[in-house]
């Protein structure tokens, strides 16, 4: 977001067969834009929201600072109620408002949110880069590391969580293969993780959700890195649907089972993955498929019977038990979660 007050992103909806800029020129635009994955992953998501509020305060006329921030707020519930489990949007809604409630005046708000928003988004391409460096350490020289869903550059600003370790030694010379799970029921890997992987030139296999066991009974994959959502303050992390599943599997393989994810996706008020809110999408998303065919046409086709209804919840959580370790630009938490989790953040208090 430039001080034209529009927020520009990809549309990822049209990746990878499209290279798009959406341009949002309001704080309703930008909330649609999150709702409807125009974004979509926890660090983008967080940043985006930040510009929405950043909008939406640029956009209200009043000298009156106390109706300045009631209007304010009532624009950051709008964007608050567009996808309920990426904890990185309340963050991000919260510290914006905190931003222009410092103020005594609405002219100095409008800078400051701004101002908030940019640096959220700076933050993030810093945490990850540290991310990338701590968790390169546990890739070996001609590793195969599966990953689920996108947690690249397109999700968290720049540099990614899940995929920063593997860029890191990559960049270093080591050779990384990367298997990446196609991620029903929006694909998210077979669009978006493998995009970025051949923009990047590092060795990748796209397989199908259901082929990671099998890869792993064969030991072919050495190491599985997930990215979050969401992080309770006992470990359990909530991820993209099918998430739960690789970790039961790498669990008995014997296959570490690595979380990337910045410390903005830890929710200390959550106290396990119970209390974690799953969003459930439209039933559409599983009954269709969208795709381009060889003429280059967008086509919509169903895939079930006609008639049929489907179930579509967008994420799962992962107990901590079965996490190896979660990587964050503070550096690495080893279990028991619980304890180290509270050390870094009294650390930060």
């Amino acid at each position: 977001m430039e001080e034209d007050g529009v927020v520009r992103m990809i549309d990822q909806r049209k990746l990878p067969h499209v290279f798009e800029i959406f341009e949002s020129r309001s704080y309703l635009d930008t909330a649609w834009a999150i709702k409807e994955m125009v974004v979509r992953g926890a660090g983008a998501i967080g940043a985006t929201a930040a510009f929405a509020v950043a909008q939406a305060a640029l956009s209200i006329n009043s000298n009156d600072f106390d109706e300045f921030v009631a209007k304010l707020e009532e624009a950051a519930n709008v964007v608050r109620n567009t996808r309920p489990t990426a904890v990185n949007l309340f963050h991000a809604v919260d510290r914006v408002l905190s931003a222009a409630r410092r103020c005594d005046n609405a002219e100095d708000a409008k800078v400051r949110v701004f101002e908030e928003a940019r640096r959220i988004a700076d933050e993030d391409v810093e945490a990850c880069r540290k991310i990338g460096e701590y968790g390169s350490e546990f890739i070996e020289d001609g590793d195969v590391v599966l990953t689920h869903c996108n947690a690249g550059a397109l999700a968290f600003v720049d540099f990614g969580t899940a995929l920063a370790p593997i860029r890191i030694a990559h960049y270093s010379g080591k050779k990384v293969v990367v298997f990446v799970d196609e991620t029903r029921p929006r694909l998210q890997g077979a669009r978006l993780t493998a995009w970025e992987l051949k923009m990047e030139g590092i060795e990748h296999y796209v397989i199908a959700d259901n082929a990671a066991g099998y890869f792993m009974k064969k030991g072919v994959i050495k190491k599985v890195i997930v990215g979050a959502d969401r992080i309770a303050a006992n470990g359990d992390v909530a991820n993209k649907i099918g998430t739960y599943k690789l970790a039961l599997a790498a669990k008995a393989n014997g296959i570490p089972f690595y979380v990337a994810a910045p410390t903005s996706t830890f929710d200390l008020n959550c106290p396990s993955g119970d209390k974690i809110p799953i969003e459930e999408r439209q039933e559409d998303e599983v009954l269709y498929v969208w795709g381009v065919t060889d003429e280059g046409k967008w086509v919509r086709v169903r895939i079930v019977p006609k008639d049929c209804k489907a179930r579509n919840p967008a994420f799962d959580v992962t107990p901590n038990e079965l996490v190896s370790a979660i990587i964050t630009e503070k550096g690495v938490f080893y279990p028991p979660f619980s304890d180290s989790i509270m050390k870094m953040f009294s650390k930060r208090c």
